[in-house]
């Protein structure tokens, strides 16, 4: 295996390293931006000109943040917001600092997923809640995220493979991580078996994690 790494140009603990990386910003970021998504998104549901808590200038506002952010690539957003990312992390550069921009990049882009996977849900079944006397926390809880739940799976496995092309331009501020192995020890140094590998590597991620969304969404709804 090593001398199989090695005709690439690099290494097994290296790979492994890069592998480490990748899950790494991948998933910290998305629980961070999934946490920002879902109340971003449940604000606009319930703000909206339709809904339980109307309030146009809380949606005005929201719905203006999230396409503003959406509307920066995210090599821009990245080097634009460094000095936020200093003052928070301590540092500009590294796996954790890239986590600040990914979760900026990817939070605002799950809200716009999760907020489509909300007004999905019957507004009967809503209705039905507020009939009953449930309190706007019930409802969410017990009502709008059960419903929505297929939908949000399939929504967090589009954020998931949005996020693992985002940590490849992450490399350009030492992030690490596959994309950056690409780059550095393959682009640059014109390795051409290296990128090919690595473009393998980062296609079998996206099945995976494909596949894997695909079922438990398939499952969710069955239910």
């Amino acid at each position: 295996m090593n001398a199989f790494f090695k005709s690439l140009g690099t290494t097994s603990d290296q790979m492994l390293l890069c592998a480490g990386q990748t899950f790494y910003m991948v998933f910290a970021a998305l629980f961070l931006g999934s946490v920002i998504g879902i109340i971003m998104a449940v604000t606009l549901v319930l703000t909206n000109k339709d809904g339980i808590l109307r309030n146009k200038s809380v949606f005005f506002t929201v719905n203006t943040v999230i396409n503003v952010v959406r509307s920066v690539p995210f090599i821009i957003l990245m080097v634009f917001i460094m000095p936020f990312t200093k003052w928070l992390v301590g540092t500009r550069i590294g796996t954790t600092a890239a986590l600040v921009p990914l979760t900026i990049f990817i939070a605002p882009y799950l809200a716009r997923l999760f907020e489509n996977s909300f007004l999905d849900v019957d507004k009967g079944i809503i209705e039905a809640a507020q009939s009953m006397g449930a309190s706007v926390f019930q409802i969410i809880w017990h009502f709008l995220l059960p419903e929505a739940r297929g939908s949000l799976i399939l929504s967090l496995t589009t954020g998931t493979i949005g996020l693992l092309g985002a940590t490849a331009m992450a490399g350009a501020i030492g992030a690490g991580g596959v994309g950056d192995l690409a780059l550095t020890y393959g682009y640059e140094r014109m390795n051409f078996p290296l990128m090919l590998f690595t473009v393998i590597v980062l296609i079998a991620f996206v099945q995976i994690i494909q596949s894997v969304g695909n079922h438990f969404a398939f499952k969710t709804r069955s239910r």
